[in-house]
């Protein structure tokens, strides 16, 4: 069984009290309408209850309700003129305020769980946009299956751990209350003995259960995040799972996390929903002993009949509002890790431009410039890059070449505005990148890398990658496919530019893929494109013409290319070799092929 260590979490008043800063205007008003809605609740809830006492006390002894000198000038109003004719309105009353009462519940819960989850949707899509507006540097450090597991499940458990429960509590403390003033109005001994005897056990299994809730909410937290990584880690790696056989391996690591999460869950559901059958065992106990009680005072059966049906009615509202707070609470405690989680997502800082529209491209007619660039991906890490000098003019074509891990790919990212480099300058026409001009630096650029990411959609749409689909410009995907010699094979296939590609392209070869890049750049107009081992699934005369093909367009795009493969860089105006994140050469291609052999 695997151990799963309970973090020091923050008491539940501050992680709500962070989502509540979280939580729109808009939304704050309607919990603020919410909340006028349970106060009429409630008081439709006293006036069930109160309407009790006067009709049972009709049944059983009419007279006593005719002579009650408050009713006169009601009795007089309706013209009522011998006891036996009040049995009628007040069983109206009765039945009208019963219905009321319901009417108003169900209205409550229908309003109070619309409004839930429209705050989860606000909250699951603040949390997606904070996600992707997170640096490339922050979203390469995470472990992408823990946070798809907290943008959908623990998203939805804000829902339903934190704000659903919540308002179940307070409107359960505000019935509560509602509940017992009205009781005690009728006989205080009997409702503070009954209140104490059912606060009791609650108390009491609150108390001996905070513990083992606290362990369960962080093996449900841990198991949940483990169960979806072996699931991607098994499917992502489908081809190595079934050549390997490793199914029965991956099936048991599943199998072992999904245990540890049904136990905890189980134990949480059971915890949430025991102590109500000891409640409602002692409140029959507790109703058997008011009974005699009451009988035994004077007025005997008379008096105690009306006094034990509205209490009996009371107890009845009074044990499902007592259950309701605790597992409102119980769940709570439950989700709290899975809550501490979800916030640390919502939490996240949004950049300056995140509210912004799309900035104009900033200026670039002359050259890129590194200037004495450093840069690691940690405070305590090794150097990828340490030092670097480069500069790129406007149309040069340049590759890099480097064996694994001299920081092509690194250096690439830096010019891109991806990463910032810790030491030195970046620069574009002498204007130094920072973090207000990266994103109008960035609308200059295309990027293709060796493993093209493709969406299940059609091939228009993965070339046209991010344009809403009524908006494509279906003449330009045809000449952009053409640029990459992949319109002929693409007008090859019955459905053309509609055919659908398949979960991340597996109905494509790697070359088609690496085509389809290729001419998602080219799409976009970019006069900066990088070319990041993006043409290794090519063969050698396929290259050569796509190549060709982006070497001759019009706008004579500044080209980065990082390629193994040297006959891609023959075209190069630079080839520059990098060596422990330094340049070990410079030179044109000859110069460069020449040393190398």
């Amino acid at each position: 069984m695997t151990n799963v260590v309970v973090m020091n979490l923050p008491p539940i008043s501050s992680l709500l009290n962070r989502l509540w800063r979280h939580i729109s205007p808009r939304r704050r008003t309607q919990l603020a309408a919410l909340f006028l809605l349970m106060i009429a609740a409630t008081l439709s809830e006293i006036a069930a209850i109160g309407v009790v006492l006067p009709f049972l006390t009709v049944l059983s002894s009419p007279q006593r309700v005719f002579d009650n000198a408050h009713l006169q000038p009601l009795i007089a109003f309706l013209g009522i003129a011998e006891p036996g004719q009040l049995l009628a309105p007040l069983t109206a009353t009765f039945i009208a305020a019963a219905l009321l009462s319901g009417v108003m519940r169900l209205l409550h819960l229908y309003v109070q769980t619309r409004l839930s989850h429209a705050i989860g949707i606000d909250v699951s899509t603040d949390i997606f946009r904070r996600t992707l507006y997170q640096s490339y540097a922050v979203q390469i450090s995470r472990n992408s299956g823990e946070i798809i597991t907290a943008m959908l499940n623990k998203a939805h458990a804000i829902v339903t751990q934190a704000v659903i429960p919540s308002l179940a509590l307070c409107n359960a403390l505000l019935m509560l209350v509602a509940i017992l003033v009205t009781l005690f109005s009728i006989d205080p001994v009997v409702a503070s003995s009954s209140f104490a005897g059912f606060g009791l056990i609650y108390a009491t299994v609150v108390f001996f259960t905070r513990r083992r809730l606290a362990i369960d909410s962080a093996r449900v937290n841990h198991e949940h995040n483990e169960t979806l990584k072996i699931i991607q880690e098994s499917l992502g790696g489908i081809r190595d799972v079934l050549i390997d056989g490793t199914q029965s391996k991956h099936c048991k690591a599943y199998r072992s996390a999904d245990v540890i999460l049904r136990q905890a869950l189980a134990n949480i559901q059971f915890i949430s929903a025991s102590p109500r059958y000891g409640i409602e065992a002692l409140g029959m106990a507790l109703i058997a002993g008011l009974a005699y009680s009451l009988v035994s005072r004077a007025g005997g059966l008379g008096d105690a009949v009306p006094i034990l049906g509205a209490l009996a009615l009371g107890a009845q509202r009074l044990l499902p509002v007592l259950h309701q707070g605790y597992a409102g609470w119980t769940t709570i405690k439950g989700g709290q890790a899975s809550l501490s989680d979800a916030l640390e997502l919502l939490d996240q800082p949004l950049p300056e431009y995140a509210d912004l529209p799309p900035p104009p491209p900033i200026p670039f007619q002359s050259q890129i410039e590194m200037c004495d660039i450093s840069f690691r991906y940690s405070s305590d890490g090794p150097w990828v890059l340490r030092n670097f000098d480069l500069v790129i003019p406007k149309g040069a074509r340049v590759g890099f070449i480097g064996s694994t891990g001299s920081g092509k790919s690194t250096l690439i990212d830096v010019v891109m505005g991806l990463l910032e480099v810790d030491e030195g300058l970046l620069s574009v026409d002498g204007v130094q990148l920072l973090a207000h001009n990266r994103r109008a630096w960035q609308a200059h650029i295309a990027h293709v890398p060796q493993s093209i990411f493709l969406a299940d959609v059609k091939i228009a749409e993965n070339i046209a990658f991010g344009v809403p689909t009524h908006a494509i410009d279906h003449t330009r995907v045809r000449r952009v496919a053409r640029q990459a010699m992949l319109a002929e094979t693409i007008e090859s296939w019955p459905k053309g530019y509609d055919t659908l590609v398949g979960e991340r392209g597996i109905r494509l070869s790697g070359g088609q893929r690496q085509r389809i890049g290729i001419a998602r750049a080219l799409y976009k107009k970019a006069d900066v494109i990088v070319l990041d081992e993006a043409t290794s699934a090519l063969d050698n005369d396929t290259e050569k013409a796509v190549m060709h093909s982006l070497e001759s367009l019009a706008n004579q795009p500044t080209m980065l290319i990082v390629a193994h493969r040297l006959t891609t860089l023959r075209n190069c105006t630079h080839i520059v070799e990098l060596h422990s994140g330094r340049i070990a050469r410079i030179g044109n291609y000859n110069d460069i092929i020449g040393q190398a052999f």
